[in-house]
């Protein structure tokens, strides 16, 4: 059995890391002056604060995961997020909900035969779930804490598609150039991952789920192409 999975994820939710980052924010080396220092945190400071907090959605020991996005085979992806997500509760039903749907989805003996697929599923998604699941004090489903442990280039375990492709889990290409590169529509053609933040934050999540989906569908359909079960589009 495949499983074809996405997830999206938002910064630091606890207001302690917002501290630490703001506490640790400092003016390039070359600012001497005190007055110099003082200027810069007044005009640059608050940008540079800013963009270290975004980079918060990208480390699984602080950032959140707001959407879970899956699909079985063939099937129909769906989207596991919740509405509130202020609610400090929000992420571990997230992942209680994901560990019940695979557990619905996937008998006991099936989590040896089910691959696990993504676009740098390897490096980013699996590690993040996994990562956020300790967190939360949740167990991972089985499957994917096989996956997680799996060598990015173990097909039977885990496809990661942007490694496939590359040929090395250093080498990056970005979902969007491979669907070009095999004339598939591109998932990036509304919200991208910059700007999930923006969109919750903005209580637009059911447009993030539905991003999140087309990325699960155009990951698929890479696969399949990568793996010659579908006819190159005319």
């Amino acid at each position: 059995m495949n499983l074809f999975i996405d997830i999206e994820t938002i910064p630091a939710q606890r207001p302690d890391v917002m501290e630490e980052i703001k506490a640790n924010i400092k003016p390039p080396a070359t600012f001497k002056k005190p007055e110099s220092i003082a200027e810069w945190m007044r005009t640059e400071g608050p940008g540079a604060v800013e963009e270290a907090y975004r980079k918060t959605g990208l480390d699984g020991a602080y950032g959140q995961i707001c959407v879970v996005g899956l699909a079985v085979n063939d099937f129909d992806p769906v989207a596991i997020c919740e509405l509130d997500w202020e609610d400090p509760g929000a992420e571990r039903r997230i992942l209680e909900t994901l560990g019940c749907q695979l557990t619905d989805l996937i008998a006991p003996n099936g989590t040896f035969t089910t691959c696990v697929i993504g676009h740098n599923v390897s490096a980013f998604d699996l590690r993040f779930l996994l990562q956020r699941s300790i967190v939360n004090g949740i167990r991972p489903h089985a499957t994917l804490a096989r996956a997680a442990q799996a060598k990015p280039w173990e097909g039977d375990k885990v496809f990661d598609t942007m490694v496939q492709w590359t040929g090395s889990a250093s080498v990056r290409i970005s979902l969007d150039k491979l669907c070009k590169a095999l004339s598939i529509p591109t998932p990036k053609d509304g919200i991208t991952g910059a700007m999930v933040w923006d969109a919750v934050r903005d209580g637009r999540i059911d447009e993030v789920a539905a991003y999140c989906l087309k990325d699960v569908t155009a990951t698929r359909e890479a696969y399949k192409r990568m793996t010659f079960q579908m006819a190159q589009a005319a």
